[in-house]
């Protein structure tokens, strides 16, 4: 996939294959499926903006646009909207790349706030942002 598909503002921060172990009664992928792999995404985007581990504290405004189908690239981007000084919230937004074709749909979206923790778990400060990032 090239650049051209990415939402503006955000970056490509997970890719995965939906498959058949993933589908609800009605023959979809299971919107939690869909969830956990935002959640994810989330995860990775944070850990890098703190240098650190995170842990997800909401998932907030999850909007499910189209199902997902066995067979369809799940692609999620993610965008930091906001840095507090334990926390930060992620925009992501979902992308199908439809089985066997170059169509893309917009599937799902959400805001997750993750917050930046110590080896205890205690909320620490997010502190400023790595130089790669």
């Amino acid at each position: 996939m090239s650049d051209a598909h990415t939402p503006e503002g955000m970056e490509l921060t997970l890719r995965t294959l939906a498959m058949p172990a993933d589908t609800n009664a009605a023959g979809d992928i299971f919107g939690g499926w869909v969830m956990s792999q935002m959640d994810l995404a989330a995860a990775i985007r944070a850990n890098e903006r703190c240098n650190g581990r995170t842990v997800t504290i909401a998932a907030n405004e999850i909007v499910f646009k189209k199902p997902v189908k066995v067979g369809d690239t799940l692609c999620v981007y993610t965008a930091i909207d906001r840095v507090g000084r334990t926390s930060m919230v992620i925009r992501i937004e979902v992308w199908a790349r439809r089985c066997y074709s170059a169509l893309r749909d917009h599937v799902t979206e959400a805001r997750f706030t993750m917050v930046a923790v110590d080896e205890d778990g205690n909320p620490r400060e997010v502190g400023p942002a790595p130089e790669h990032v």
